[in-house]
């Protein structure tokens, strides 16, 4: 879908970590690594995303750091359809509502760092009908053509919950509070 409306599919990737959660930062050389891509096309677009104001950057030693300029007056509009791109505006519409007690819920994984995957990790906090939910994300993978991972904790469990043991910072996606 977003694809026809952006034709670089470095830009595209560039969106999605900086704009899924806005506290990701990167630099030249760990983009690189991370796309596969070569250092001169990654260049070429943090330059056109920093000069419209889409991206902030600050030297750190002989390095230049990236990350999401929240400021700017379309950020909450490109997340926004960053989020449909992937899916997860239909889960959050129409899961977690039917779903019971839940308090929040968070995306863990590779989304949550910003970097595109076929796979959807989520993270439920609360009491949570387990076989509704099972039945929800297979009508979800079907209408998103991904997978989806997840995991449900009690209030009680999140507080003892070690989240480095879950890879990065969960991203939080809604919250009842």
């Amino acid at each position: 879908m977003i694809e026809t409306l952006i034709s670089s599919k470095t830009r595209i990737k560039l969106l999605l970590k900086f704009f899924l959660n806005s506290k990701t930062t990167a630099y030249l050389r760990g983009l690189e690594g991370e796309f596969g891509e070569s250092s001169n096309a990654i260049r070429l677009e943090l330059n056109r995303l920093e000069k419209a104001g889409m991206l902030k950057a600050q030297l750190k030693g002989n390095k230049k750091l990236f990350r999401a300029n929240t400021a700017h007056p379309l950020f909450e509009e490109i997340h926004k359809i960053l989020l449909k791109h992937i899916g997860l505006d239909r889960i959050v519409e129409n899961v977690i509502e039917r779903l019971g007690a839940v308090r929040k819920v968070y995306l863990a994984g590779k989304f949550a760092s910003g970097i595109d995957s076929p796979v959807i990790d989520l993270i439920f906090i609360g009491d949570v009908d387990k076989e509704y939910l099972i039945k929800l994300i297979e009508r979800a993978e079907e209408l998103i053509n991904r997978k989806i991972r997840y995991l449900i904790y009690t209030e009680e469990e999140i507080e003892d919950l070690d989240w480095s043991t879950i890879g990065s910072e969960p991203l939080l996606l809604w919250s009842k509070d």
